[in-house]
């Protein structure tokens, strides 16, 4: 049996769990309000279509790997929570799930260390939202206009101002249409993710949620929260980079077709990559923390 090495007296995990509910409804509660109306928002409903992880669980505090919650409310909150172990002195996440991750917490690691170890490329204009509507006759947001329609969206494309496409990324590589696939200098797949993934690139940054929450609750829900409020940051330039006219939902093009535009970009994209990389490094540190005590327990 690993030891739990942290315990929080109720008075002090509430207070956390409070602290970090006001933070959550930020998100929460307006994904929350038009989901009820069928409002749809081509921003902000990635955090919580493409990423699965689901208001109802982003609201539940969890405080990690290795710290007790003492008490009978930590008792009720937790009991039916997985991961969880109860008993009359309260709750902790238990040995058994920790080990149970190993295996995707090594993935996380591995691709983390592998991704904070490259520079960071600043030059592919955020072209694969472009690439993803190149030639297609269709757009990925049926309620929003493309910015310069669709002649001028593949002219964009086509022209190469500044080089080939450049997507280092394999979950937005993917979704290329097949006509610009060819344009990408190289051909990211996921069996490569780790030669590919580099700390420059938006999605890669975003995806820190993503992994964040795969390990939870093994880590708290204020490192899960610090990463989801990156991925807001990155999505928003992602998006004012896109072809589409977002001006109705007040956002200001950044216009990648022009030089002023990209050099925009460029410093989006590095204040980006200069955030991710604290947060990079706090999950990272996080999960071989936990490979550690998942190692002390084996035989």
């Amino acid at each position: 049996m690993l030891s739990t090495s942290i315990q929080l007296e109720a008075e002090q995990w509430t207070a956390r769990a409070d602290e970090y509910a006001s933070r959550v409804e930020r998100f929460a509660a307006p994904h929350a309000r038009r989901a009820q109306v069928g409002e749809a928002h081509p921003v902000w409903d990635f955090l919580f279509s493409y990423y699965s992880l689901r208001p109802r669980q982003l609201r539940c505090w969890h405080p990690g790997y290795g710290v007790q919650l003492a008490g009978s409310e930590a008792v009720r909150r937790y009991r039916d929570r997985r991961g969880y172990t109860v008993d009359v002195s309260g709750a902790t996440v238990s040995d058994t799930y920790l080990r149970s991750r190993v295996e995707t917490t090594s993935f996380v690691a591995d691709l983390l260390g592998a991704t904070a170890r490259r520079p960071a490329q600043l030059n592919c204009f955020g072209l694969h939202e472009w690439a993803m509507v190149y030639r297609s006759g269709e757009v990925r947001h049926d309620s929003v206009p493309l910015r310069l329609g669709a002649a001028g969206t593949d002219t964009v494309v086509e022209a190469e101002v500044a080089g080939p496409l450049r997507c280092s990324h394999f979950d937005a590589f993917r979704f290329f249409t097949p006509e610009a696939v060819p344009r990408n200098a190289g051909s990211p797949s996921r069996a490569t993710q780790l030669d590919w993934e580099q700390p420059g690139c938006l999605h890669a940054n975003m995806d820190l949620y993503k992994w964040s929450y795969k390990l939870s609750p093994l880590i708290d829900s204020e490192l899960l929260l610090d990463c989801l409020e990156l991925a807001a940051a990155a999505r928003e330039i992602d998006m004012r980079a896109s072809p589409y006219d977002l001006s109705d939902y007040g956002y200001t093009p950044i216009a990648v077709e022009d030089a002023a535009g990209r050099a925009e970009y460029v410093r989006c994209q590095k204040a980006i990559a200069e955030r991710a990389a604290v947060v990079r490094q706090d999950l990272l540190a996080r999960s071989r923390a936990l490979l550690d005590a998942a190692a002390q327990g084996q035989p």
